[in-house]
């Protein structure tokens, strides 16, 4: 069977890596046809191209990693636990009538330990994201999330969330299912649940939705991933009646890893391949296993009680701040 090579997504401020890339196809392309060796020439220019992305992506404004982050291309959540575990079960359902696909979950097994994994799930295409909701759950996701983590504290599995949505859906359906309550129950009942619970940022972490399922012993986020209370083009239109001001806003909001660390929300942050988790996905899922099992070796050493109070005083702590008097 023929296959064709997925042509590259690039964004606004990857073109310069893009005309590179092309100005080296073409004289190697030259070269070929003339017989000519510069091969030297092209180890430069790829030298030169990959400092160029280092610089790139080491210097991304707070609105250029949202870009990032909602990347089309960017793995996800079914892409990382099929990357990092030996075996996995989807499971699906709310038990009261519905199975929402914009939040996925299931049993499975990483470095051979049982473990409960489920997180929100974006599409690839427009017809993969109508289906999926673009990410957004409705209640019946929140309250399926909520069954299956009662099921690993049942069989003392370790819970594994994965965080990726513009926000839970607001439409006037979801609220008729009661979406606020969904969520809020979810909040409630994390705190109480006795294993350990890791929370992953894998790409874009928004709002309630990105709440429902992100209340746990350790919350960790990719380097290029944001979390917010609200997507800055919402806040930007609510606050200055202007989409268009939504740069602005990412810089107040203080989505990125960075800021988020220095004020105690996320406990670490995971370095992603240079180019975005989508440039390598593999290596990203890498890092992300290690990382899993190093905190879930500390979280086990704990027992039910000193995880639930650890859990309670790490959210207690976060929105403290101290005024300094001039």
């Amino acid at each position: 069977m023929a296959t064709t090579e997925r042509k590259p997504l690039l964004l606004d401020f990857e073109k310069p890596l893009a005309e590179l890339a092309t100005r080296i196809d073409q004289i190697r392309q030259l070269a070929e046809e003339n017989g000519v060796d510069v091969s030297g020439q092209i180890r430069q220019l790829e030298a030169r191209a990959m400092q160029l992305r280092e610089e790139i992506f080491t210097s991304l404004s707070p609105s250029q990693r949202l870009q990032v982050a909602r990347h089309p291309r960017r793995p996800s959540t079914l892409d990382y636990i099929q990357a990092i575990s030996d075996e996995w079960m989807e499971l699906h359902g709310d038990r009261c009538g519905g199975d929402d696909p914009a939040l996925v979950g299931g049993v499975g097994r990483l470095s051979g330990q049982p473990v409960v994994m489920l997180g929100h799930q974006k599409g690839r295409d427009t017809k993969d994201n109508i289906a999926r909701n673009f990410g957004m759950p409705y209640p019946g996701g929140y309250r399926k999330a909520m069954r299956l983590m009662e099921h690993a504290n049942k069989f003392s599995m370790p819970v594994l969330t994965f965080i990726d949505t513009p926000g839970a859906w607001s439409g006037v359906e979801a609220e008729h299912q009661g979406q606020g309550e969904a969520i809020a129950y979810n909040l409630r009942e994390m705190f109480c649940l006795d294993v350990p619970i890791i929370c992953t940022v894998i790409g874009e972490g928004g709002s309630g939705g990105a709440l429902g399922i992100g209340v746990g012993d350790r919350l960790l986020m990719f380097e290029h991933s944001v979390y917010t209370v609200a997507t800055p083009e919402a806040c930007a239109a609510i606050l200055w009646k202007d989409a268009g001001k939504a740069p602005q806003a990412a810089v107040a909001l203080k989505i990125i890893s960075h800021d988020l660390k220095k004020l105690g929300i996320i406990d670490q942050i995971l370095p992603e391949p240079t180019g975005g988790a989508h440039s390598d996905p593999l290596k990203a899922a890498t890092t992300l296993k290690q990382v899993l099992m190093e905190n879930l070796d500390e979280l086990n050493r704990l027992t039910a009680p000193e995880r639930r109070q650890m859990r309670y005083e790490k959210f207690r702590k976060i929105g403290v701040f101290t005024e300094v008097a001039h």
